[in-house]
Order: structure tokens, then C-alpha cells, then sequence
């Protein structure tokens, strides 16, 4: 059983070690998320007036109060948030709104579609499938939602190979369905909560030299 332990206990010691370097998954997050944040923020920038009209219109909008507010806001929140994920500057701080935008975001924009971004068109390969043995809500009306998003993406490659190029169309990647679900919103709220809780990780990020530089000295 010793050495056993003793194996185990070396393996571990090995693992520990790679903790040095452990500010490679905080940046690797960052370096993910930044680019989102910035290229949806700029979007909204240079369509401002159309992004303020769908914020408001509660007809083919979203129907949101004060929708140039709204719009301001998500759109500074997105770009400065998104330059402090790229640098590691006061990240803790910037991942609270980031969040509340992605929960803004997947409550307003994304809810109504359920949790997919692209649409599953084979129930049999869709993880609704496992759920509904279990009987999780929305799981059998998801795997309905497939068959049907199945037909349409079929009847759709039938129109495009019969009056289009479809090997040209389908060059950069496969025709889907897009669902519009809160899979993306749900995925950055998460990596933007682990980043809340981590920081900016250290080496690469603005926050490590501050906090290393003045922090320390004030304890």
C-alpha cells in the first residue's frame, strides 16, 4: 500500500508544479473573451440608432425601457470591458457589468429561443435526448423543435443544390439553423464569473504589477 501512496503522493507533486504557470488559464479566457466583448461593442457603435430602435421596439425589438440608456450602456460596457479583459486591468471590477449584460442579454434577447445557439436538427444526437429520460423540463419540446429544424435544413440543401452552387455555398462551412438560445450569453456569464473570482491571473495582466507594486506595500 506504501509505495502505492508514495506513487501517488510524487504524481501529485508533479501536477503541483504546474502551478507556475497557472496564469495561462486567466489569460487564455481573456484573450478569448476580449475579442467578442469588443467587436459586439464596436458593432453597436457604428449601428447605434438602429441598435437604440431594436431596443425599444417591442414589436420586432425588445421593448426595453430608456433604449438609448440601454444602448449606451451596453455598448461602453462591451468596449471598455472588453479593452480591460485584453490588458488585465481592474478585471474584477469590469467582470460585474460584463456579466449583468450577458444576463441582460440572454433574459431579453436570447430567453424565448430556450438554451440552443444553433438549432439541433438530429434529436438523435441531441443532448435534449438524454434530459428528457430524466424528465427535464423543455427537453421533449427540444427534441420536437429538432425533427422540425431537421425537415427545413433538408428541404433547404434540397432548394440549394437544385438552383444554387451548393459545393461554392456550403465552402466555408455547413448550412444550419440558428436558434438564438442563451447557450453563448450562458457560456460567457461563466468565464466571466470564474475570471470575477480569479483576476487577471499574473505576469500578463495590468492588475498583477499594480497590486504587486502598491498592494503588497499597503499590507
Amino acid at each position: 500500500m506504501a509505495p502505492l501512496i508514495n506513487l501517488a503522493n510524487t504524481l501529485q507533486d508533479l501536477l503541483d508544479k504546474t502551478r507556475q504557470i497557472d496564469f495561462l488559464g486567466p489569460l487564455a479566457l481573456r484573450l478569448y473573451l476580449a475579442p467578442i466583448m469588443l467587436a459586439a461593442g464596436f458593432h453597436k457603435m457604428h449601428e447605434f440608432e438602429s441598435i437604440v430602435s431594436w431596443f425599444g421596439n417591442p414589436d420586432w425589438g425588445l421593448g426595453l425601457p430608456a433604449p438609448w440608456l440601454m444602448a449606451f450602456l451596453a455598448t461602453a460596457t462591451e468596449i471598455v470591458g472588453g479593452f480591460a479583459l485584453l490588458f488585465g486591468v481592474a478585471l474584477r471590477w469590469f467582470a460585474i457589468p460584463l456579466m449583468f449584460t450577458m444576463l441582460v442579454a440572454a433574459g431579453t434577447a436570447h430567453w424565448d429561443n430556450g438554451w440552443f445557439a444553433i438549432a439541433p436538427s438530429n434529436p438523435d444526437t441531441s443532448v435534449a435526448k438524454v434530459l428528457d429520460k430524466v424528465g427535464f423540463p423543455g427537453a421533449k419540446e427540444s427534441l420536437e423543435n429538432s425533427v422540425e429544424v431537421g425537415k427545413r435544413l433538408n428541404r433547404a440543401k434540397e432548394i440549394l443544390r437544385e438552383n444554387g452552387n451548393y459545393q461554392w455555398l456550403t465552402g466555408r462551412g455547413g448550412i444550419v439553423v440558428l436558434n438564438n438560445g442563451i447557450e453563448f450569453a450562458t457560456t460567457y456569464f461563466i468565464m466571466l464569473l470564474v475570471l470575477f473570482f480569479t483576476g487577471a491571473g499574473k505576469y500578463a495582466s495590468v492588475d498583477y504589477w499594480i497590486q504587486r507594486k502598491f498592494r503588497q506595500t499597503a499590507e
